[in-house]
């Protein structure tokens, strides 16, 4: 049984100016804490800087008004730790230990190596995450940092690393004005003063103080090679283009709207599918209709036309699912309801009088008049891992894990929380649905979130699923290697007080029959040693490859991919 908030109080680790003794701090929660030293690091910029201190080519009235601005936010910020923050919200507790961000790092070339890397990993492997720019003034969640991508590159049996923020247009306007001002989405929207800062950050945008016409998202949750671009994601606004150089190094292209084609956000887990090479994508809108839109683009990258979903309601959908045929849809029971800000709540709720749902429509189709729904009752499933069709029964199968309490990781509860590998069957003939855990004894039942199969196969029926041990929660002490036919269950587990990510399959060859035929590519931080290495594990039998010692800590993160050696000579 684990917490059903993000984690428990630890120590958080900030970027230090230089290699100095321990000091103390206080959270803007009034909680007294210690801030180790972190080498090679430097303090981030203080957030209690006035925004009128540092704008260039602000006229008197420009100037005045930030100054009021900033006087009403500081007197917001002192009102609101007169009352302590949820868990959830708590930057101390956020973004604390190894979720605590880090500096950008050039490129480290010749990293050692323990073993021998596999002569077939030639590329790149890329992973995201939440990374703050600055320390936060008030209520902070995880997913809120800026986005940072991590890079380790392999060039015959060598390695380097290199870690960037992506410089969104958040990012870029908040380093220019030296403190942060965008409003964060989780940490900080919500009950009256969430409203309040919505009102703050709009009043900034309409005197000119703050530019938000073009896109207010961080970019760090999800990756995707697509048409020669690596393009970095976060649900909130358009994908940005990131490009690796020839020495591994990573450099923020900019905003991609896909040739002008794009003109809403996108979520981050966007599904290509590897027979057809199109990408699928879906968007959705917590305030008007449509609520939610579907959409792909062509292996050239030429976009269909959008096609609306009817929704009663906007609705949490982090990611969906496709086969060889159809579109999978989750239209599940966490919801947006604005008005809860009024009435001093989160506009994120559970709703359990809502039925769980899941929408079934052709890949192609021109419009949602064809969709089928097929209700399944309770079931929230914030990753979906694959799906595919059963021709025989006229059944859809669904690979996700399934999360209760569904809104945990957004309130805080006093449930436990539990995420259940579990085989979804949608009958699309009688339009019912049933669910069964996939590790069928409760004794071997673990939490297993972020992850993936083998993703040459994504649409079509897989044996094997590669999850990370999300034990203790949010920590994740291994990875599970499941059947999905018998249960089985094989493990990896990283090491005493070591923690990881989201494992990542990598084929030995793209052309290989047998599934499980490739490596497991994992980021694992040492909590005791307090080092970062990289970890390869051979798909076949779990048996470590290869371990790569890297220059700087990395922190627990969220999603990655891997470009091939070819992917980079290829990029646009």
């Amino acid at each position: 049984m684990i917490s059903c908030t993000l984690h428990t109080p630890s120590i958080p680790h900030f970027p230090k100016l230089s290699q100095t003794p321990n000091t103390s701090s206080t959270t803007g929660n009034g909680i007294a804490t210690t801030i180790p030293k972190e080498k090679n690091s430097h303090t981030l910029s203080s957030s209690s800087t006035s925004s009128s201190c540092n704008a260039q080519g602000w006229n008197f009235l420009q100037r005045a008004a930030a100054m009021a601005l900033d006087a009403m936010e500081s007197a917001l910020v002192a009102r609101e730790r007169e009352v302590p923050l949820p868990k959830t919200a708590d930057p101390g507790v956020q973004i604390a230990g190894n979720f605590a961000p880090v500096l950008e790092q050039p490129v480290r070339l010749n990293l050692p190596v323990t073993g021998k890397i596999p002569e077939c990993i030639q590329g790149v492997y890329v992973r995201n995450g939440a990374n703050p720019l600055f320390e936060p003034v008030a209520g902070h969640h995880f997913f809120d940092g800026d986005g940072m991508v991590h890079a380790v590159k392999f060039n015959d049996g060598s390695a380097s690393y290199a870690c960037r923020f992506t410089e969104t247009q958040r990012f870029v306007q908040e380093r220019a004005l030296g403190r942060p001002v965008f409003p964060k989405a989780i940490g900080e929207l919500h009950g009256h003063s969430g409203i309040a800062r919505l009102l703050l950050f709009y009043a900034r945008g309409l005197l000119g103080l703050v530019d938000h016409s073009h896109g207010t998202g961080v970019a760090n949750a999800g990756l995707v090679y697509f048409n020669g671009r690596l393009l970095a994601m976060s649900e909130d606004d358009l994908p940005y283009h990131v490009r690796v150089t020839p020495s591994g190094d990573l450099k923020t292209v900019g905003r991609y709207n896909f040739g002008d084609q794009l003109r809403t956000s996108m979520i981050a887990h966007p599904k290509l599918d590897p027979v057809s090479g199109d990408l699928f994508a879906l968007s959705y809108d917590v305030i008007q209709k449509p609520y939610l839109k579907y959409f792909r683009f062509s292996p050239c990258g030429e976009k269909s036309l959008d096609v609306e979903i009817p929704l009663a309601e906007p609705t949490m959908m982090h990611d969906f699912a496709i086969t060889e045929r159809f579109l999978i849809v989750p239209d599940q029971q966490v919801v947006f309801k604005l008005p809860e800000m009024i009435r001093g709540g989160s506009p994120v709720v559970y709703d359990k009088n809502k039925m769980s749902r899941f929408g079934v429509l052709n890949k192609f189709a021109s419009d949602a008049s064809g969709i089928t729904w097929v209700e399944a009752p309770d079931c929230f499933c914030f990753h979906l891992w694959n799906a595919w069709e059963e021709s025989e029964s006229d059944e859809i199968v669904v690979i996700g894990s399934c999360m209760t309490p569904p809104d945990s990781i957004f309130n805080e509860c006093d449930d436990e929380l539990k995420s259940v590998l579990s085989e979804i069957r949608l009958n699309l003939k009688t339009g019912k649905s049933y669910r069964r855990p996939i590790i069928m004894h409760d004794a071997d039942q673990m939490n297993l979130e972020a992850g993936m199969v083998n993703r040459n196969k994504l649409g079509r029926k897989t044996r094997f699923a590669y999850l990370a041990i999300a034990e203790p929660w949010p920590k994740v002490s291994g990875f599970a290697k499941v059947d999905l036919s018998s249960g089985k269950v094989k493990k990896h587990i990283y090491g005493d007080q070591k923690y990881g990510g989201e494992p990542l399959f990598l084929p030995r060859d793209g052309n290989s029959e047998v599934e499980d035929d490739g490596y497991i590519l994992a980021f694992v931080h040492d909590e005791k040693a307090w080092k970062s290495e990289l970890q390869i594990v051979n798909a076949m039998n779990l048996q470590l490859e290869a371990s790569i010692e890297l220059p700087s800590r990395v922190p627990y993160g969220f999603h990655g991919t891997f470009m091939s050696a070819e992917d980079l000579a290829n990029q646009v």
